[in-house]
């Protein structure tokens, strides 16, 4: 007569009463006992070492590049209120969030006076379409913005950039290039609840200082930043960012 080996008293079964014997690997299957996984050792954290856990998590968005930390520096450009950015910098840089933010799933609208420059990047994203569209200097047609179908326009018009038809909105961020300190910059960086300054001369340095406020040795920083590196500068928070090409970005470089 073959033998068996039973299981121990199960919870799920009455006090003394054996299960039956599992015999082929159909049976285990059956009632729901299949393959045993292996066998690992608990991951376990002492009490006083709570405090040490960390996890490298922070707002959902576009990654700007890395902090003085090397932690990741996050730009939440899909908002449910109007959000407007003012960048003063070099088109690369502007190139770079444009694909970051179409990665993150939102649509990109491009009101360029400079097409050519973008086609790599529009080419990048998937040829144009509803990822990354480009559009003449004041003829971006209404976005439909949503929270299901977020939207950034970038605004690449020169020194001197018209009032755009379509501006910040619910879930439709505008980010306006500016490459360098211009008559306008001014009244664009008193408007934003964003500025990001790249390396300017010392003149533009002390009036973008006197504008947002900066205290004297970051604007005195300002012309001699290194290529990649953006002094973010919200109303309660500023921030060195060097942004880096990764594998997406390297088709601008």
């Amino acid at each position: 007569m073959p033998t068996w080996t039973t299981r121990p008293a199960s919870p799920f079964t009455p006090s003394g009463e054996v299960p039956p014997p599992l015999g082929s690997f159909r049976d285990r299957l059956r009632t729901g006992f299949g393959l045993l996984g292996p066998r690992r050792p608990r991951h376990t954290l002492p009490v006083d070492r709570i405090d040490a856990l960390s996890l490298p998590i922070g707002d959902d968005g576009v990654v700007a590049g890395v902090n003085a930390e090397g932690q990741p520096a996050v730009l939440g450009v899909n908002r449910p209120t109007p959000y407007d950015i003012v960048l003063i910098g070099g088109l690369w840089t502007a190139q770079v969030l444009a694909l970051r933010a179409a990665a993150t799933g939102a649509r990109v609208a491009l009101e360029t006076g400079r097409a050519q420059h973008w086609t790599h990047v529009v080419q990048a994203v998937g040829g144009g379409q509803a990822g990354m569209t480009v559009h003449d200097v004041g003829r971006v047609p209404p976005q439909g913005a949503s929270a299901s179908g977020p939207v950034l326009v970038i605004r690449d018009c020169g020194m001197r950039p018209p009032r755009g038809r379509v501006a910040s909105a619910p879930w439709q961020s505008v980010l306006t290039l500016l490459p360098y300190l211009s008559p306008v910059a001014p009244r664009l960086m008193r408007q934003a609840l964003l500025v990001g300054v790249q390396r300017v001369s010392p003149d533009e340095a002390a009036e973008i200082g006197r504008v947002l406020g900066l205290p004297k040795g970051e604007y005195e920083a300002l012309p001699g930043l290194a290529d990649g590196v953006t002094l973010w500068c919200a109303e309660r928070n500023r921030q060195y960012v060097i942004t880096q090409p990764t594998v997406m970005s390297l088709v601008v470089v």
